[in-house]
């Protein structure tokens, strides 16, 4: 008996939901090792041997090794420009960033930098994975300022949007650190909370005589 193999294949839905396990089960592995002896000297063979997969299959899914720590890092960059993209009718971009940090810290999410002791400790051991941080950063800072300028008509890489990117990013920048801080003194994300809403609307007012008005919908 012959046997179609269009039909012997798996749907796409289920090689896609296949995927997306393995890629969750490797990084789930990987975060794991980095935590217990640190991600300089974890090494991708290692991460392989202990996932059960082939070394290519790490690199094939992760093409840098930070990508197996900083697994919300698409939604990071995207998220002050979705902010921004998704703000209410007579928002201005600072109202509606403003508003979603206080959401986020209430909400302890993950992208505004509630990580955890360990996870914190092992981002600030790590040379490599601080500087890919920043960079995410820059990234964020960068898909807002083509926000900024999508929502006001100027032209991407315009001065205006760029600069209104760069104070607002610095915001989150120094708020995200805060987090950091806080969580590696040993607070618990409550308390975190507490402090970085009531410190986010002293730092967000610092903005107001410039950006009050700025790209409101």
């Amino acid at each position: 008996m012959t046997t179609d193999a269009t039909s012997s294949a798996a749907p796409p839905g289920l090689r896609e939901t296949k995927k997306q396990e393995t890629r969750q089960l490797i990084s789930d592995i990987a975060t794991g090792l980095f935590l217990a002896q640190g991600f300089e000297r974890t090494t991708i063979a290692e991460i392989a041997t202990a996932a059960r997969v082939a070394k290519k299959t790490v690199t094939n899914y992760f093409s840098r090794k930070e990508d197996l720590v900083l697994d919300h890092q698409d939604a990071f960059i995207a998220s002050l420009a979705g902010m921004v993209s998704g703000r209410q009718a007579g928002e201005s971009a600072l109202s509606a960033l403003r508003r979603a940090f206080t959401d986020a810290a209430a909400g302890a999410d993950p992208v505004a930098g509630f990580s955890g002791p360990d996870f914190a400790r092992m981002i600030a051991d790590s040379p490599t994975l601080s500087a890919r941080v920043r960079d995410l950063h820059d990234l964020r800072e960068a898909a807002l300022a083509d926000a900024l300028a999508d929502a006001t008509g100027a032209p991407r890489g315009e001065i205006t949007p760029r600069t209104a990117a760069a104070l607002l990013g610095a915001v989150h920048r120094t708020l995200f650190q805060r987090i950091q801080e806080l969580t590696l003194a040993g607070q618990d994300n409550a308390r975190i909370s507490t402090t970085v809403i009531a410190e986010a609307d002293s730092a967000f007012g610092m903005l107001e005589p410039s950006l009050a008005d700025y790209a409101t919908a």
